[in-house]
């Protein structure tokens, strides 16, 4: 079986009146995160990392901020999208690892939820899919509230 791995990161600015999605999940907060689609950091890192294994290129390639198409979808799409791509091409998720970097809210009681939605999007199981969240402990503009971070990294296998 062919192995390969790929790694992802997103980041975007919190304003305030705009809704805060991370992993598809709807968290209520002061502010939210911009972005053309509706910003999630943890799906667009995901979807990068994904992506990245694959040898497909990188998200803005696929869903370009240019295309008036994606202007405040749910980033879900991207990930069911990428997961299909994928499929076609014959790539099967192994697993995703993934971390938030965020001061606040608090993340950790969402965690689960996060998990099973993007294992669902992805049609694997959850026990393949790990978030994580982590503070910046006051330091830059994460820390400072002023935006929100991901990383994650995929690893996709295929039969030769």
């Amino acid at each position: 079986m062919l192995i390969r791995t790929g790694i992802g990161y997103d980041s975007h600015k919190l304003d305030y009146g705009v809704a805060l999605w991370l992993g598809g999940v709807r968290i209520e907060f002061d502010k939210g995160l911009v972005g053309h689609s509706d910003g999630d950091v943890l799906i667009h890192a995901i979807v990068d990392a994904l992506l990245g294994a694959a040898g497909l290129g990188d998200i803005g390639t696929h869903f370009p901020s240019t295309n008036p198409t994606y202007k405040g979808v749910s980033s879900r799409i991207f990930l069911t999208t990428t997961c299909q791509k994928l499929k076609d091409s014959k790539w099967q998720v192994v697993n995703v690892d993934a971390t938030i970097v965020a001061e606040n809210p608090t993340l950790a009681p969402f965690i689960p939820e996060i998990r099973d939605l993007i294992a669902k999007d992805m049609n694997i199981r959850p026990s393949q899919v790990n978030i994580k969240a982590t503070t910046n402990d006051g330091m830059g503009p994460i820390g400072n509230n002023q935006g929100m971070a991901a990383y994650a990294i995929a690893t996709l296998g295929q039969r030769s």
